[in-house]
């Protein structure tokens, strides 16, 4: 909270600069300023970071006494919240609201001490009685707006857009604007009243990160990466610019990506999240040892999280490093034995190692969990065929033929395990259904095809 003689300058930060000081209007009032604590907390760090002061030092009034008691009222007030003691403030206020309902700047006061006291619904009707009797009361307008904009942002926007019109010049009534509208969905109308903001204090970080957000949401990376840049000019460890630039780069696949999430990893190494996108980017580009290094870095001795195993997995797949990669993923499953990817990648591993029983063993697994996964399936048959099970083979194809239509290749593979069984007539079939499809992309198996094709029509003949 802070009091007359300690409003902030205008790039001080101070998590009790949201609300607006409300100027003199009365010879016998006080200023004050609401606690960012009595905001929902996820509005604080909007709101709070580099907080602007958006008007002048107001000078100290000389001091008009009121008739007695009515201004002994106001002075056990100021004293109350000048000790933070709001519960005090409210009935001496109240006693002298009895008296005189009509001075807007006690309502004011009063919903301040109510705001503190995390009392909404009566700060809110203070608010809009203070606005009531004083319509120009720019203040009221402002503090009744970041009041509601925590928990009703439709209803924030009136007082908020009335706040702007009536303090033109400042730029953190159009920003408070903007997270409103943010709130209520309509990005393009938040994008300009953060301009807007922007424009009047180009150096204020809360409006351009949270303009640059709003530029990523309207997928406008470039508008975004360009004002997390300005941020990162002013505050080169900007943690959310940081982030954000990463999170643009991203999404335009500059090269630059991956250097970006680790300059913001680099301040903040716990976020698993960013991590893991590194990680996959470089996965992705095939730098498995660089890979391995950061989930070395994420879990310096300490038991690797289910993620982080999955990851390490996965890198050691695309290392072919296949007894790695099983070890792994047993580790993986005993802390989620009911994952059925973990049993199906490592069935499809087990699979690469021609480890057909282990390999069978895990897919079926997988399919207990999830027994409508086709890929599942299709690695089964898989399994089937190459370990010499050409009846199980047939039947997991089947299974896949009623899911989705059968490709070349499946066909293909039809055609082999019926060849093995002799049935001849539907291993024709099968051989002249690859073959329509194929169109000679596979000219080993078209050749094997044809010359099987011939054997079988022979065989065929000969049965006549």
């Amino acid at each position: 909270m802070i009091r007359a003689s300690q409003q902030p300058s205008s790039r001080q930060t101070s998590k009790a600069s949201i609300f607006l000081k409300f100027p003199t209007r009365l010879a016998v009032g006080f200023i004050f300023l609401v606690g960012a604590q009595h905001v929902a907390p996820q509005f604080i760090g909007q709101l709070t970071a580099n907080a602007q002061s958006s008007s002048k030092p107001a000078p100290q009034p000389k001091t008009q006494k009121l008739a007695n008691p009515l201004n002994d009222y106001l002075d056990e007030a100021k004293q109350a919240i000048d000790t933070n003691n709001f519960e005090a403030a409210i009935a001496p206020l109240q006693k002298f609201l009895a008296e005189k309902p009509d001075v807007a700047y006690a309502h004011f006061q009063l919903a301040y001490a109510y705001t503190a006291l995390k009392r909404i619904d009566e700060a809110r009707t203070e608010y809009q009685q203070a606005i009531v009797l004083d319509p120009k009361m720019a203040e009221a307008y402002l503090n009744l707006g970041i009041l509601l904009l925590a928990n009703d942002p439709p209803s924030s926007l009136a007082p908020l857009r009335k706040a702007v019109e009536l303090l033109p010049s400042q730029s953190r009534p159009r920003f408070l604007l903007g997270i409103a509208l943010e709130r209520d969905g309509d990005l393009p109308a938040a994008a300009e009243s953060m301009e807007g903001a922007a424009h009047l204090d180009p150096h204020d970080l809360d409006t351009l990160t949270h303009l640059a957000d709003i530029y990523l949401q309207l997928k406008r990376p470039a508008d975004a990466t360009a004002k997390f840049r300005e941020v990162l000019a002013l505050q080169k460890d900007n943690a959310p610019a940081l982030l954000g630039l990463a999170k643009c780069l991203d999404d335009e696949r500059s090269p630059e990506t991956a250097d970006a999430y680790r300059s913001y990893l680099a301040a903040h190494p716990e976020d698993s999240v960013a991590r893991a996108r590194l990680v996959r980017l470089l996965l992705d580009h095939q730098q498995y040892d660089v890979a391995i290094a950061e989930l070395d870095r994420a879990d310096p001795g300490g038991a690797p999280s289910l993620d982080s195993l999955r990851m390490r997995a996965d890198i050691q797949i695309g290392q072919k490093k296949w007894d790695d990669a099983i070890a792994t993923l047993q580790r993986a499953i005993a802390l989620a034995p009911s994952d059925a990817q973990l049993h199906g990648g490592l069935g499809r591993v087990y699979l690469q190692k021609r480890d057909f029983p282990s390999a069978e063993k895990e897919l079926k697994a997988a399919l207990q969990i999830d027994g409508n996964n086709i890929v599942y399936w299709k690695d089964l048959s898989s399994t089937y065929y190459l370990g010499g099970n050409c009846p199980a083979a047939l039947n997991a194809l089947d299974v896949v033929a009623k899911a989705e239509t059968p490709s070349a290749g499946t066909w293909f593979i039809r055609a082999l395990c019926l060849d093995k069984l002799n049935q001849y007539q539907p291993a024709l079939e099968a051989y002249q259904k690859f073959l329509d499809l194929d169109k000679d992309k596979n000219p080993n198996q078209v050749w094997q095809a044809q010359q099987r094709s011939k054997v079988l029509r022979r065989k065929l003949e000969e049965k006549r």
